[in-house]
């Protein structure tokens, strides 16, 4: 049996009217490249497991199957399957059909030829909703300041890897995994390519506002202290400011207008300011010294309910 050239990881959360449907697209799409598929059930509220499981067993020397045992983001789904991948290159789509499989070929090429160690697609034309586009836009621009992401590079979940990233960033076991981050902290060897974006194939996404949130916090706090950094010079900034304006006020008081009484108001905006200064600090602070102490409580990034691996040969 030849050795497999590519891996395809596939996080599932209610996909169960799609999964099929993509799997069969893939093995179309990979008929001349040794493959596999890693399914990987992300606690999924429907049938979704089961559809799973069912292909599995369908084709046990081509899918392989992992169910988490409940709902810890696409994230830590990845990352399950990438750990259960043997390719030497490893792509990663998503569940609903928006990732064309006819478009790995396209990635696998750009990757072999310019000699890259990840491939990222960018959408011709994307079809999220609004809420997933503006979340998208917002993450990407905080990645280029904080993570030093090249202008222009669109971090997508449609993308190919090489073995040594696939190693490197399988090795993160913290509870909060942002994958884009881990794979700019071990290559800058990056590249992307233009690729269709087709509409969801049934159901709806499964970002909603409070999960974009919290995968935004996860890049935010998790791969860089620049945040620390910037209420350290907003503190700064905030005490020189308020030096000039202490002697004005002094100044006008004693020289300029004598009679003039200090304002209420003015104070209770000045403490109002300074006291929501205060606290959005200490709640930033806090928000890293929470996610250190339940990292250290050994809070898991994922727990395995069911596992079918793939089998090494074919009959």
């Amino acid at each position: 049996m030849d050795p497999i050239q590519l891996s395809v990881v596939i996080p599932v959360f209610n996909g169960s009217a799609s999964i099929e449907g993509v799997v069969e697209a893939v093995r179309a799409a990979l008929a001349d490249v040794p493959f596999e598929i890693v399914l990987v059930d992300d606690g999924s509220v429907d049938a979704s497991g089961e559809v799973c499981r069912r292909l599995a067993e369908r084709d046990p020397h081509t899918i392989a199957f992992v169910q988490h045992a409940r709902n810890f983001g696409e994230h830590s789904a990845v990352l399950t399957g990438l750990r259960r991948a043997s390719g030497r290159y490893v792509a990663t789509m998503d569940d609903d059909g928006q990732n064309p499989p006819d478009q790995l070929p396209v990635l696998l090429r750009a990757i072999r030829e310019h000699q890259l160690d990840v491939v990222y697609g960018r959408y011709r034309e994307k079809r999220h909703g609004f809420l997933r586009n503006l979340g998208s836009r917002f993450t990407n621009a905080v990645a280029t300041w904080l993570l030093r992401k090249p202008r222009g590079l669109y971090l997508s979940s449609f993308k190919i890897m090489s073995r040594l990233v696939v190693d490197a960033v399988a090795g993160y076991r913290g509870p909060y995994p942002y994958l884009d981050g881990l794979i700019l902290q071990a290559t800058q060897r990056v590249g992307q390519v233009e690729v269709e974006h087709h509409c969801r194939e049934a159901g709806r996404s499964g970002y909603t506002l409070r999960k974009l949130f919290r995968l935004w916090c996860n890049m935010f706090l998790g791969f860089s202290i620049a945040p620390l950094r910037c209420a350290t010079l907003l503190g700064l900034a905030t005490s020189a400011a308020s030096l000039p304006l202490l002697a004005g006020i002094v100044i006008d008081k004693l020289f300029v207008n004598p009679d003039v009484t200090i304002g209420v108001p003015t104070i209770l905006v000045c403490l109002t300011f300074f006291a929501g200064t205060q606290l959005f600090v200490l709640g930033m602070v806090g928000e890293y010294v929470g996610r250190v102490f339940l990292q250290s409580q050994g809070k898991p990034q994922s727990v395995i309910r069911d596992e079918r691996l793939r089998s090494n040969g074919r009959p």
